[in-house]
């Protein structure tokens, strides 16, 4: 996808429209009216809905990933690196909270091809936060008598839950919430000395 202003105006649009009435009660027509632009313009940056919803979600999966892997590569301990890593999806979950919304709201309303590339792509997010898990219990950081999976799925339905309580104007901060949501989760997983 090619991004310009009115790329940027289109998805604006799709994304308030689709987060206000659903996706698939939003028509093209709508989203090219809010946005100030023609179908013509739309269509030269989005061939259908369906792209405009993959895209919406398409930003909030690059960069969880790129921001994953930048972590990684920063080194540390595994506990600490894992705990950078909790604390930047639930932080960029609550930035893109909208987005977020929107797809696990309508993500089922994608073509099959956009959605096995959205569960490759979020799979790949998954294998590298579960290898992180791996390493912490091997080197017996982090506990094993409960499976891997059950650990990671503990965390990340908090994360998929955010927008059902999460609220910007609400007493707690994104970071607040993103530190104690991590120290739960690694509370919960750490393996108690002694």
């Amino acid at each position: 996808m090619k991004t310009t202003h009115v790329a940027d105006s289109v998805l604006q649009a799709a994304l308030d429209l689709f987060a206000t009435q659903g996706y698939a009660t939003t028509s093209v027509q709508q989203i090219v009216e809010a946005a100030g632009v023609t179908k013509g313009a739309m269509y030269h940056y989005f061939q259908s809905k369906d792209d405009l919803l993959f895209a919406i979600y398409d930003r909030m999966l690059s960069l969880q990933k790129r921001r994953l892997e930048e972590i990684v590569a920063a080194g540390g301990t595994t506990t600490d690196v894992l705990r950078a890593v909790c604390v930047d999806v639930v932080e960029t979950s609550i930035d893109l909270l909208p987005e977020g919304t929107v797809f696990f709201r309508s993500m089922h309303m994608l073509t099959e091809p956009r959605r096995k590339e959205v569960t490759q792509r979020r799979r790949e997010y998954h294998d590298e936060f579960a290898a992180l898990v791996a390493q912490g219990q091997a080197e017996g950081a982090l506990r094993t008598d409960v499976p891997r999976t059950v650990l990671i799925a503990h965390f990340f339905s908090d994360v998929h839950y955010l927008s059902y309580w999460y609220s910007p104007s609400g007493p707690e901060t994104k970071t607040e919430v993103a530190n104690q949501l991590t120290d739960l989760f690694l509370r919960s997983i750490t393996v108690e000395d002694g």
